[in-house]
């Protein structure tokens, strides 16, 4: 039983001590606040204040604050969760049907104004108790939020090019933020993610987002310090913060995109971003969609697509993963056209195979000290020459794992492994089952073939655990 649940289970046992006298409505559910996010020690994790390892597991819900009426926040949490998301990635000022109320009927700032917000008296009265109502419910559900405060439309309307001509500038950047941070700075589950799908490669772009996050920090805690808060860039794809944002004062951690396609070959961006310094985490915000037509020529993304862009991320060093879905971003349903033909209402989206399968990924590396993990594809002892069919390999406190895409052949170099043996089985990214394979010496080279055929979809993990009594290498 996690920890969420176990302080929930505790709230609860005062009320049914009672439930007999006072029924059941007598007594209502308090969810516990979470702790804020921190960089692990080390500096490529994220943990609570109190040192407890999260694995970054995000879904991409960009319009959802804009979209969903409260019934279907609760629809769309509850699903999450249970697949085991901890993080669900949206957006305060929106892309799609910003010129159109809310589903609650709110705007939220005065047209093209971000320091005119549309405050009014009272609770559930405006766009921002509105925005309040998702962070507590995300909270309620066990869930982290990344916050953008903004889609870069409004700042930028090229992905690339950096050039400003949306309708913020260095000054209502500030006060946007200032006003933002103060109004949520009671919720610890905020990570906030500047940007929203653009590059800032030039100096005007970067000192607006400067801006905004100096803004935050002071509406945050009084004063301009990034210790009281947990900050990142969302850039257009492929796009990475190690590129033009490298060393600034308020990013904790990198943020990529590596794009929708196919063939979105993030772990060639992760292990970039991974090598720069200063040392801090990495996540690809935004990657593979499945449902997604995309590229020259095109193809039509999938569910394996999805999956091994998760895995090559993890295996590549990331803190851990966004996953999205092409219906699911848009929040498409019959009240809302769709953006680039969906084939699916939000809905419809949420038991997509890949989203059950995010969380298989997570067990997988939360059932190990993965605080202590590192890439190592000295492990390896065959040569690789097709990037879409890259094989990785992470090492961690007693462990090793190793990933194939397609169920190819592997050959380990086990003498890089402590001395002993080690305990092997197969795990399937798809099911989420271990097989046991057997006992090996950490001697010379291994060779271990995968269930299935070599071919893109059969992918599989390669667990090999120091067994009792081991020696140290």
């Amino acid at each position: 039983m996690n920890r969420v649940w176990l302080e929930r289970v505790f709230i609860w046992l005062p009320c049914l001590v009672v439930l007999g006298a006072i029924g059941l409505s007598g007594c209502r559910l308090e969810a516990a606040q979470l702790e804020p996010l921190r960089v692990a020690d080390n500096g490529r994790f994220f943990v609570t204040l109190s040192g407890r390892p999260l694995f970054w597991l995000a879904d991409t819900a960009w319009q959802l604050i804009h979209d969903l009426d409260q019934q279907e926040i609760r629809r769309y949490f509850a699903d999450r969760q249970h697949k085991g998301f901890t993080v669900i990635q949206t957006v305060v000022l929106v892309e799609l049907r910003s010129d159109k109320p809310n589903a609650f009927g709110h705007f939220p700032i005065e047209p093209r104004r971000p320091d005119r917000p549309i405050v009014k008296q009272g609770p559930d009265n405006d766009y921002w108790d509105d925005v309040e109502r998702v962070l507590r419910l995300a909270e309620e559900h066990g869930l982290y939020v990344g916050l953008l405060p903004t889609w870069g439309k409004a700042v930028t309307s090229n992905w690339q090019n950096g050039l400003v001509d949306g309708f913020f500038n260095v000054e209502n950047a500030e006060a946007y933020g200032r006003f933002i941070g103060d109004r949520f700075k009671s919720h610890s589950n905020i990570v906030w993610i500047l940007g929203g799908d653009r590059a800032a490669p030039t100096d005007e772009a970067r000192a607006i987002w400067r801006a905004m996050a100096r803004g935050i920090a002071i509406g945050v805690s009084g004063k301009e310090d990034y210790s009281k808060v947990l900050m990142t860039y969302h850039t257009s794809g492929p796009g990475s913060t190690a590129w033009f944002m490298n060393n600034e004062r308020w990013l904790d951690f990198h943020g990529l995109q590596s794009g929708h396609g196919r063939w979105a070959l993030n772990w060639i961006m992760v292990e970039h971003a991974y090598s720069m310094k200063p040392t801090v985490p990495v996540v690809d915000l935004e990657t593979t969609y499945p449902d997604f037509r995309h590229g020259r020529p095109p193809t039509v993304a999938t569910d394996d697509d999805a999956r091994r862009a998760a895995y090559w991320a993890v295996f590549a060093g990331a803190a851990g993963h966004t996953y999205g879905h092409h219906s699911i971003w848009q929040m498409h349903s019959p009240k809302y056209p769709g953006v680039a033909n969906p084939k699916k209402y939000w809905y419809e989206a949420l038991d997509a195979p890949s989203a059950r399968q995010m969380g298989y990924l997570r067990k997988l590396i939360e059932s190990r000290p993965f605080l202590t993990q590192r890439p190592d594809l000295s492990l390896l002892a065959f040569e690789q020459t097709t990037p879409w069919e890259m094989c990785l390999a992470l090492r961690g406190e007693g462990y090793a794992l190793v990933y194939t895409p397609t169920g190819r052949t592997l050959e380990i170099q086990m003498n890089k492994l402590p001395a002993g043996k080690v305990h092997a089985s197969w795990f399937d990214p798809r099911t989420g089952k271990t097989t046991d394979i057997g006992q090996y010496e950490t001697k010379g080279r291994q060779t271990f073939d995968p269930p299935g055929q070599e071919q893109l979809g059969n992918d599989w993990v390669l667990i090999l655990e120091q067994s009792q009594g081991a020696a140290g290498k």
